[in-house]
């Protein structure tokens, strides 16, 4: 059996993990404590012959829901091409471990309201980090980390919490080689395309404005203007 693949994460999302855990204080909304680890946008590579059981009482993939089963073939992308989402962003916040009691109050508690900045940010930063040439901090200047704390700062009217879904898995351990499972939870969270496009447009011109950039520098912000949702 294909194992699952495991999740790297950006290095950019520290920066996220630092503005959350500044933020517990502030806002007792933001998120429900949960085991193991939280991941966002993540690419998750999973072996759909792994899965052992499923929110519907079945083991097999024909009893997932369109969405995540795209998601699981091919990606946001896949899921963005359905007829259901083609004039939407999907997004979708992952959970997993073995707590099923915990992982479910997380995935109800998962606002589209507090959350979603946080998908947003991320997103926003995966978008510049594919952009760029070299590293987006030497590249986009203060650009970058501003523009990402900006992006989750930042209000989306529109965001709509659609659909929880969770699996379980069988894997095999990568220091054990010992077989266990768990269970991974899906949070799908949609907005549209046209207002989500307005927000960011807008974050991006009160950033040029806000930071002191090089020539180069402001070049390559101009540029990612220019074709930031070519691939977002």
């Amino acid at each position: 059996m294909t194992k699952i693949k495991k999740i790297k994460i950006p290095a950019f999302l520290f920066l996220l993990i630092f503005i959350f855990i500044s933020c517990i204080g502030q806002n007792s909304n933001v998120f429900t404590p949960v085991p193991d680890f939280s991941i966002y946008e993540s690419n998750n590579s999973i072996d759909i012959n792994s899965i052992i059981g499923t929110k519907d009482d079945g083991a097999a993939a024909e009893h997932l829901p369109t969405w995540l089963f795209a998601y699981i073939e091919g990606g946001i992308e896949a899921v963005e091409k359905l007829d259901s989402y083609n004039n939407k962003y999907a997004f979708i916040g992952i959970n997993e471990g073995i707590n099923f009691t915990a992982l479910t109050k997380w995935a109800d508690n998962i606002s589209a309201v507090y959350d979603f900045p946080i998908m947003a940010a991320q997103r926003t930063g995966n978008r510049m980090i594919l952009t760029a040439s070299q590293y987006p901090d030497d590249e986009y200047g203060i650009f970058y980390e501003t523009m990402i704390k900006n992006a989750y700062n930042n209000e989306y009217p529109g965001a709509v919490k659609e659909d929880v879904y969770w699996i379980k898995v069988r894997f095999e351990d990568e220091n054990t080689h010992e077989y266990k499972e768990k269970y991974m939870f899906f949070v799908l969270i949609t907005i549209n395309k046209t207002p989500m496009q307005v927000i960011i447009r807008d974050m991006i011109s009160k950033t040029i404005d806000t930071v002191n950039l090089s020539r180069n520098q402001r070049n390559t912000v101009n540029r990612l203007r220019q074709n930031f949702f070519e691939g977002f």
